[in-house]
């Protein structure tokens, strides 16, 4: 009995040091778990967890570093410069087709995998345009949102949390929903041409001349590429395109494009160090919280709690009602992002939840996958446990007030249409 008790006195002492900004993640992943640890008596022994842990979660890290220092480098050398202009030079004045145009340069943007870096490039780009023509800025802040959030991807912080939490790998995680995201981003454009359609018969807009295109974000008429251009872009489909076939392990892809990628466009010694710099907060950042959920996840397992705290939930739960968990799970994961940080969800919750299915037979797998559909993905843009949600309400100069009371329903309507296509191509059970 002791064990359950201390499992969820470290996973409510974790959550509630991280969502009381006292302790950061980075800490609170540590010292709660060692303290649980010592407490239940195992002592020396929780150094080995730790170890058991980190050694579990390495290629996980390895990934994830590796992935912002190529994405970091090919931006830096300017290859998505010609993509975006040549957007900016087609989106034409008229709202039905300025918001899809919005939602498509924010999913392309968001190849690097970062939400703040999305609202930063995209929203400074289309603002003009929206003041020029009247849009509602509520609605580039929400369009931006909806793309940013639908399109997960294997080294967003999400669903790295979730293959780092269960120790699955990450293409086991991802792949299956290639088909669901599909049918969220279709949702995604459907929602943003109706939005653009809306704005068209507010302002009275019928037509617009295509040549009156002052105000407007312009492209560099010297229609000259960027240097490497069609190297980087090939690198990039080489590179994702091997992550996707699963023959090469997707640290080793990153590894080799990265390294491809700074020789190729920095040859210098002394411009591939300032590269790796430039980028290198962010992934040890991110790396170091990794390291520390290995820590988490080595220590509850290795002593015993998490599987201590699965069968006491297992005991309360009704058998015929354990099969409908990960749909509960996605029917209300987007509103769990406004209540959870990503870290004290995926780090202490997911696991346990992961485990109490896995007795009736229920892969851990799916409960990742259905924490995917919402949590910290359409979730974050509008959770105020996220930085990115304040960049992205103060770049479009509206409150958080309006941008919540916006953007939510769209972004759980994307949580919920995901859910039921997850249903139907049985990615989750019913």
């Amino acid at each position: 009995m002791m064990l359950p008790i201390l499992g969820l006195a470290t996973v409510v002492a974790l959550q509630a040091g991280i969502l009381s900004k006292r302790v950061s993640p980075l800490a609170a992943l540590v010292i709660f778990p060692v303290l649980g640890s010592i407490a239940a008596g195992f002592g020396m022994q929780t150094g080995h967890f730790i170890l058991t842990g980190i050694e579990n979660i390495s290629p996980v890290i390895g990934m994830f570093v590796f992935a912002i220092l190529f994405f970091g480098t090919v931006t830096d050398a300017r290859m998505l410069e010609p993509m975006i202009d040549w957007l900016l030079r087609h989106i034409g004045n008229r709202p039905s087709r300025i918001v899809p145009g919005s939602a498509l340069l924010a999913l392309l943007i968001h190849l690097d995998g970062s939400g703040a870096v999305v609202f930063l490039i995209t929203v400074p780009a289309l603002l003009p345009l929206y003041q020029k023509v009247g849009i509602d800025r509520r609605i580039l802040a929400c369009v931006v949102s909806l793309a940013a959030g639908v399109n997960f991807l294997p080294w967003t912080g999400p669903t790295m949390r979730a293959s780092a939490a269960l120790h699955i790998p990450v293409a086991n995680i991802f792949f299956p929903m290639i088909g669901i995201q599909a049918v969220g981003l279709v949702f995604v454009f459907f929602t943003a041409w109706r939005l653009g359609v809306k704005e068209e018969r507010r302002l009275g807009i019928t037509a617009i001349a295509a040549e009156s295109a002052e105000g407007i974000p312009q492209a560099d008429s010297s229609g000259k590429l960027p240097r490497h251009f069609y190297l980087n872009l090939l690198l990039t489909v080489a590179v994702l395109g091997t992550m996707v076939s699963g023959k090469v392990d997707p640290v080793v892809a990153f590894m080799l494009g990265t390294i491809v990628a700074l020789i190729s466009n920095y040859p210098s010694l002394k411009a591939q160090q300032e590269r790796v710099s430039a980028h290198a907060p962010a992934a040890i950042l991110m790396a170091s919280i990794l390291f520390a959920a290995g820590a988490f996840t080595g220590i509850m397992k290795g002593s015993g709690m998490l599987n201590a705290m699965a069968d006491a939930a297992v005991h309360h739960l009704p058998v015929h009602g354990a099969r409908f968990l990960p749909v509960g799970l996605g029917v209300v994961s987007m509103p769990l992002s406004l209540v959870f940080d990503p870290d004290s969800f995926y780090f202490g919750v997911l696991p346990v939840l992961a485990s109490a299915v896995g007795a009736f037979g229920i892969p851990a797998v799916t409960m990742a996958q259905s924490a995917l559909l919402g949590l910290h993905t359409t979730g974050f843009p509008v959770s105020p446990l996220t930085p990115a949600t304040f960049l992205v309400v103060g770049l479009s100069d509206i409150t958080l007030a309006q941008h919540q009371r916006f953007t939510i329903p769209y972004l759980f309507g994307a949580s919920l249409v995901m859910t039921l296509a997850a249903i139907v191509f049985r990615v989750i059970p019913l």
